[in-house]
């Protein structure tokens, strides 16, 4: 694989971890002063778009969204996914 294709995906999986993390950080800010939220869905379409490192170290730093299972489980699957699919491409 060219190095260039390989800088593009390492650039823009940090770029979504980082976005991932700091949603999640917001979310739960909002959350404890009962402000507009973060709909779950955009949650785990950031995750799915490659932030799901960033999503699942956000739901741990912040203890957000700990007790729903689909974010306790899912979150991590979606992890697990990514990383079989980066062991793949390399």
């Amino acid at each position: 694989m060219p190095r260039a294709i390989l800088w593009i995906i390492t650039v823009y999986a940090a770029a979504m971890n980082v976005a991932a993390f700091a949603v999640f950080g917001m979310d739960k800010r909002r959350a404890r002063k009962n402000a507009w939220r973060v709909p779950e869905k955009t949650l785990f379409l950031l995750a799915l778009a490659g932030g799901s490192l960033g999503a699942v170290c956000g739901m741990c730093a912040f203890r957000h969204k700990t007790r729903h299972w689909y974010f306790r489980y899912g979150l991590p699957a979606i992890l697990l996914a990514h990383c079989a699919l980066l062991a793949w491409i390399l």
